[in-house]
């Protein structure tokens, strides 16, 4: 095997090791490291691909690979760092475990992920970056902004399970949710109102946190909430 083949692995490991240090980060209360980190592996996991589809370098041991390193950097790693943010909140101790069942559930979405021949160019469920982003963003937020209201919400008890609660259903559910791959009518249609409203709903949200002064992670929070609100009300109205 050539070494061309092996540069997307390659790449995947980054993802992987991206999620492990970012896991070590968020349990010493480095959040805002941890998170720059899934971010990281968020680019890695957006390259590997592209570099497979570049160099025709595709292998199964590659698409297993992918699903190991996502489930580090989307699955346990924002279930740690919700776990971290219960915990700087004055939570409860038995309470704090509940988010940890966040990585169960992405687990479980990435291997019907793997199985399902209907997702090539859209989804059905949460995807796992979207999900982790949304928790880690979160979490940075309210170690950074403890006074907040925002943070002052998700300090009552019940607050950050039911977010667990809620991710987990969407994470396994038949929702359809759109992506920016591109199939034969990727860029058309409905696919295409959808992308292009959530690019605008997304553009409003970061000149909204730089008019007002915002912390900074309130754009990743705001967007990806945007995401799913925007897929949902679609499904609610049988939007396809």
């Amino acid at each position: 095997m050539s070494l061309r083949a092996h540069i997307p692995n390659a790449i995947t490991s980054l993802n992987l090791l991206c999620g492990v240090v970012g896991v070590v980060f968020a349990l010493r209360g480095g959040v805002d490291v941890a998170f720059f980190l899934m971010l990281a592996a968020g680019l890695f996991d957006f390259c590997d691909g592209l570099a497979a589809r570049l160099l025709n370098a595709h292998s199964p041991i590659g698409g297993e690979l992918d699903s190991m390193a996502d489930m580090v950097s989307f699955g346990v790693l924002p279930s740690v760092m919700l776990y971290t943010c219960m915990e700087e909140l004055g939570c409860a101790a038995p309470l704090c475990f509940i988010p940890l069942v966040l990585a169960v559930f992405s687990g479980i979405r990435l291997a019907k992920f793997n199985v399902d021949e209907r997702q090539h160019t859209s989804f059905l469920g949460l995807p796992t970056p979207s999900s982790a982003i949304i928790c880690g963003s979160l979490a940075v937020f309210c170690h950074a902004c403890p006074e907040s209201w925002l943070a002052h919400i998700c300090s009552y008890w019940f607050v950050i399970p039911l977010l667990t609660v809620v991710l987990c259903a969407l994470l396994v559910s038949e929702v359809p949710m759109f992506s920016f791959k591109t199939g034969r009518s990727g860029g058309e249609g409905v696919q295409g109102m959808k992308r292009t409203a959530f690019l605008c709903i997304s553009a409003i949200i970061i000149i909204l946190v730089l008019v007002l002064g915002l912390h900074w992670s309130i754009v990743p929070l705001g967007v990806f909430l945007s995401y799913v609100i925007e897929n949902l009300l679609f499904a609610l109205f049988h939007i396809a």
